[in-house]
């Protein structure tokens, strides 16, 4: 489990999380929800160890984020920020590659080699896995960035606004290869979502986030109300429940 305690984190004077403590479940889907500048991704980056901590402590199943050693936190987190860049001639099997580097430091050795190829499959990559990533679309290449975050092949995958430049479609495929994979491989994966209807239908546990506080926590079921549209996000939409999942109607 992930374990997050009194973290704090200011901007130019300006408090963007106030003492944060929360927990976030070993298995299954944790998704960070909440509006525009909740803290959500500076929640995400203290995690991943992208943001230095200014206070508090973090700690990965016992490991604390800081001093770990940045070898051994890779291999126990692999992290897709919200914002990648790439190199225009590396092709898509090149870039999944680099997933292997906390394991092998770069020397690709056989069992890289077929984690890489099985990410590039589980993705529906392998048809695209020698195209370089500037012939591809927005959507296929976050796809491809995705993999290369599977193929480090980690018991946490870390994914901040993985939806963004994706369409309908992609975006439901996705999230449903997250949810076999926490489901059929035991993954834990923690994503930041602005769309509350995907975090409903797939995350086991809600975490939201409201100006830089944890606000409430729980399962979508319960969480996802008329009420906490009205509280957290300012807005009337009305909530429909489909089975034992609600949808926000907007």
């Amino acid at each position: 489990m992930i374990v997050v305690e009194n973290l704090n984190y200011s901007v130019a004077g300006a408090k963007i999380l106030h003492d944060v403590s929360v927990t976030l479940p070993k298995g299954g889907i944790t998704a960070l929800i909440g509006p525009n500048g909740a803290g959500k991704s500076s929640l995400f980056a203290h995690i991943s160890r992208l943001l230095p901590m200014q206070s508090g402590r973090i700690t990965v199943d016992g490991l604390q984020v800081l001093p770990a050693n940045r070898q051994a936190l890779s291999q126990k987190l692999a992290i897709l920020p919200q914002q990648v860049h790439f190199a225009t001639r590396l092709t898509v099997k090149e870039l999944v590659q680099f997933g292997r580097y906390p394991h092998c430091q770069g020397r690709l050795r056989a069992e890289d080699h077929k984690m890489v190829d099985a990410s590039l499959k589980a993705f529906g990559l392998t048809g695209l896995a020698d195209r370089f990533l500037d012939t591809l679309s927005g959507g296929q290449r976050h796809k491809a960035h995705v993999a290369m975050t599977y193929a480090q092949d980690t018991d946490y995958l870390l994914l901040d606004e993985p939806l963004n430049n994706l369409d309908i479609a992609a975006s439901r495929a996705l999230m449903a290869l997250l949810r076999r994979l926490a489901d059929k491989e035991g993954k834990t994966v923690v994503i930041v979502l602005h769309d509350i209807n995907f975090a409903a239908q797939y995350a086991d546990h809600l975490v939201v986030l409201k100006n830089g506080r944890i606000e409430r926590e729980g399962r979508p079921s319960e969480m996802v109300t008329g009420a906490l549209l009205a509280d957290v996000f300012g807005t009337d939409a009305q909530v429909a429940v489909v089975g034992d999942t609600p949808f926000v109607m907007p």
